[in-house]
């Protein structure tokens, strides 16, 4: 059926408005396509926002306001009543006319009624598409943060029809985004963003007959933010047990989040998580866990999931939690009336683990003072004993506390007085002395090894200063047969040897092979030496 008005609306107009039967009640008419979003007002008066507005119809409920409640997504119903108290139809369907009654509560306990009435007509002659798109089950229009939307409006009384697309959302009422007189009309926005999110009317009107059709398209634009969620802990009073808090802000609509023990199976089931813990529609999402369902390499993770992401991936964030583990010196020994400090180290727990000093066997907590001295550099725990005594001796425990464990690490000191070093000091400077003499003797020897070898003993190695070995090589000299006479003795007792080398020229010796001619000679002559020694 089309609608005939004085002035085309592009979504939907006001046939007739009612006389005011008091000063509390209005009525109004209005008429939408099968496919547009309505909207019945209630209160417009001013900018007073109800406590509560009921709809009826026929005498039965439609909708209800609820502050308290959370708002749906625009996606998960079709029939709901706004912020200002009026009720919004999506989709108009044949069924949704008749005559709507609103109930209003303002402030001050004052009560608003108004009545609407809604007629459906069918404009078989305009039709729009918007692509691309992914339509969900009430007919609204779904598109990515960041794509590119074509828009298409044809109508069939071409070529008298004037077509024009409209546009309203949250920064804009009826803004004319395009308008031709053509028998259809197109425009593309590219990199579509949140502000384009609103509902996208085309309207045709036939200036000959005055007749106007419009259809009306709600487009929701989602997106995810380009980061992970964050995940944190935070500690208790209670060291047994510790929140997880997971956030993911900046997602439309709002993300679904969830915490759960990490798999290794990619299972679809479960998307790789072998335990589920919580779960919800929120864009943060905490998590108190305590020591009984922890244990020491376990892989927490929280996962968030979007329509806006691709099918079957999701965002995720995790923690591969550690029991503490604290490292230091087992055994410490001091010196009485000094000062010794006891180091203790722990950086592998994940959450981070509390570590102090315990004194004893019962573990009795150490109190900072005169005594004691308590100090934290990142992951060293140090404890400083001054003026260290006797009772200060025994066990300490270095305790290291997460909400996974409890580890220990156990440090004796021990406590010597000066008296304990005494046969100590003594007995190296014994042995220092011992070493220092036979090094000496050592070098002596050594000084001394060619008359050790001779045979002269140890008793006249400073004596024998007189000797005199006298090597003589010439070849000017005569060779001398004579027997060397012995040099008489020394005063020492010692016989000294004149010893002679001699170099015999070649014309020399072969004088000498000639004129001796004995056999003995002959023989001896054979040989030829290049130096002759004669002792």
């Amino acid at each position: 059926m089309k609608i005939v008005t004085t002035a085309g609306f592009l979504h939907f107009f006001v046939c007739a408005t009612a006389a005011v039967s008091d000063s509390d009640a209005t009525e109004t008419a209005l008429e939408a396509a099968p496919g547009d979003i309505a909207t019945l007002p209630c209160y417009a008066v001013g900018n007073v926002t109800p406590i509560l507005t009921t709809w009826v119809k026929d005498g039965q409920e439609v909708a209800r306001s609820d502050p308290t409640a959370q708002s749906p997504s625009p996606a998960a119903q079709r029939v709901t009543v706004t912020n200002d108290g009026s009720l919004r139809i999506g989709r108009v369907a044949p069924g949704d006319e008749g005559t709507y009654g609103c109930s209003s509560t303002l402030p001050g306990n004052n009560t608003f009624h108004a009545r609407v009435s809604l007629h459906v007509n069918s404009p078989e002659n305009v039709s729009t598409s918007i692509v691309p798109a992914t339509a969900l089950s009430n007919g609204t229009l779904v598109v990515l943060r960041g794509s590119s939307v074509s828009f298409h409006c044809s109508g069939s009384s071409s070529p008298s029809q004037r077509l024009t697309w409209s546009f309203s959302g949250a920064s804009s009422s009826n803004e004319s985004l395009a308008s031709a007189t053509a028998s259809s009309l197109d425009f593309r926005i590219e990199d579509v963003q949140p502000g384009a999110q609103g509902v996208y009317s085309c309207g045709a009107h036939d200036a000959v007959s005055g007749q106007a059709l419009n259809r009306s398209t709600e487009l929701l634009v989602y997106y995810v933010p380009d980061r992970h969620p964050d995940c944190a802990w935070a500690l208790e009073q209670d060291p047994s047990y510790v929140w997880f808090n997971c956030t993911w802000p900046g997602a439309y609509p709002t993300p679904a989040l969830r915490w759960g023990d990490d798999d290794d199976v990619d299972d679809p089931a479960d998307h790789g998580m072998r335990t589920l813990y919580t779960s919800d529609l929120a864009e943060s999402l905490p998590l108190r866990l305590n020591r009984s369902a922890l244990s020491d390499g376990q892989a927490l993770r929280c996962a968030a999931r979007h329509p806006a992401l691709a099918a079957g991936t999701e965002m995720s964030c995790s923690f591969l939690l550690k029991s503490p583990y604290p490292l230091g010196e087992p055994l410490v020994t001091a010196l009485a009336a000094t000062s010794v400090t006891l180091t203790c180290t722990e950086d592998a727990s994940l959450p981070p683990a509390n570590t102090a000093w315990r004194k004893g066997l019962h573990q009795e907590a150490i109190v900072p003072g005169s005594k004691y001295a308590v100090s934290k550099d990142g992951p060293a725990c140090r404890l400083t004993i001054r003026d260290v005594a006797e009772e200060d001796e025994g066990v300490y425990f270095c305790r290291s506390e997460n909400p996974l464990a409890v580890r220990e690490l156990e440090v004796y000191l021990t406590v010597k007085t000066s008296s304990a070093y005494t046969g100590v000091i003594l007995g190296v400077f014994i042995a220092a002395l011992i070493v220092g003499a036979a090094a000496i003797v050592a070098k002596t020897l050594y000084s001394n090894r060619h008359r050790m070898c001779l045979g002269d003993g140890f008793g006249q190695m400073e004596e024998d200063r007189g000797d005199v070995l006298s090597l003589v090589e010439s070849d000017d000299e005569q060779l001398f047969r004579d027997a060397v006479p012995q040099l008489p003795p020394l005063a020492n007792g010692h016989q000294t040897t004149l010893v002679l080398i001699h170099r015999i020229p070649s014309s020399d010796r072969e004088d000498a092979e000639t004129a001796d001619t004995s056999p003995q000679e002959d023989t001896a002559q054979t040989e030829e030496p290049g130096d002759l020694v004669t002792f």
